[in-house]
């Protein structure tokens, strides 16, 4: 990467989490404070300015599109006072949050660093302050874009999944590899995709212009074997968009249940369909069998190799932009920072 400048102005923004939680009679709940996350840090390089914010407070299962649209706004409010931001948030939906945030967040020109903890900071087995302080290291570098540290990695904020409930590698980086690791302070970038990431120097300073509006009445099918025909009724009358999560390569039922015609339904009143796969690698590809091809190719999203974290705000995105179907579509299908391959046979292992 290119040379950094000695020192670096970070602000910490908390939103609540595991990593704040306290132990009670009910169960862990958030209650550590910011002020707390600060007395723990012990930063990559002492001349580093680190300040911290509260946000909200909360456990991340209740976290919501109006709180996405919050936290960028605490990002935009002091954008011009910081070289980098770390965000502490809960695991459960983080990776929902590093996405969101990538698409809310346009003309982001610097690294803003999601982490969290699957221990607390007073747990004796935490992972909570080695988190936080890689997450200081990777803010401070010459990076643009929203990503996740955990557990030693770097992940792109559009590429990241929680695959573990406990394990301190909760997250995984799928269709993709890890942008960078981290061990000691000494931080290794994947030069096959790092470059994708680097501050440009001589690109022209943008403003950043957080979205803030974005469409929530969108609805995410997850197929299965019996799956009641009366739920496209109801996505017809009360949803903008839907994310069908098909079989395999993008496999619907054809025969007791025929999905492609209640597609055809849903595409026709207006709503914007994204199809995508159950499988977490490879992506989807539906005109390859016939039980794909009875879709309505021409109107269909697809999802390729996007993961489900990624596609529901980027959906909820899209329909916040346009109501136009041909012009959701294009958003959809257009790459934002490495969430869709530009190659769909190119898979990095």
């Amino acid at each position: 990467m290119d040379q950094k400048p000695l020192q670096k102005s970070i602000l910490i923004l908390t939103t609540g989490g595991t990593i704040v939680c306290a132990k009670s009679d009910g169960g862990l709940y958030p209650y550590y404070q910011t002020a707390d996350l600060l007395k723990c840090i012990q930063p990559c390089n002492k001349q580093h300015r680190i300040s911290g914010k509260k946000v909200m407070n909360i456990d991340s299962s209740n976290m919501t599109p109006q709180y996405w649209l919050t936290i960028a706004q605490a990002i935009a409010a002091d954008y011009e006072e910081y070289d980098g931001f770390v965000i502490t948030h809960g695991t459960d939906t983080m990776a929902y949050t590093a996405a969101a945030l990538t698409y809310i967040l346009s003309g982001l020109i610097k690294p803003v660093i999601i982490t969290g903890a699957q221990y607390s900071i007073v747990d004796s087995e935490t992972d909570a302050i080695q988190n936080l302080n890689d997450a200081l290291c990777f803010a401070s570098e010459e990076l643009e874009g929203v990503f996740i540290a955990f557990d030693g990695k770097l992940i792109n904020g559009t590429r990241a999944v929680k695959t573990k409930t406990r394990s301190y590698d909760a997250f995984r980086s799928v269709n993709y590899p890890p942008v960078a690791a981290i061990k000691h302070n000494r931080i290794s970038y994947n030069q096959s995709v790092c470059t994708h990431f680097q501050k440009q120097q001589h690109k022209r300073p943008q403003s950043l212009q957080p979205a803030s509006y974005i469409e929530e009445k969108i609805f995410v099918l997850k197929l299965f074997p019996g799956l009641n025909p009366t739920i496209f009724e109801y996505l017809l009358q009360n949803m903008h968009g839907v994310i069908i999560e098909s079989y395999g390569t993008g496999g619907v039922t054809s025969e007791i249940l025929d999905i492609a015609s209640r597609v055809h339904e849903l595409t026709a009143a207006g709503i914007a369909v994204v199809v995508t796969t159950q499988c977490l690698q490879e992506g989807v590809t539906p005109q390859q069998y016939a039980v794909g091809r009875a879709l309505p190719l021409d109107k269909i999203i697809y999802g390729k190799d996007m993961n489900t974290e990624a596609l529901v705000p980027k959906l909820m995105w899209a329909l916040g932009k346009t109501t136009e179907q041909a012009e959701v579509k294009q958003l959809m299908e257009t790459s934002v920072q490495d969430d869709i391959l530009a190659n769909p046979e190119q898979v990095y292992l």
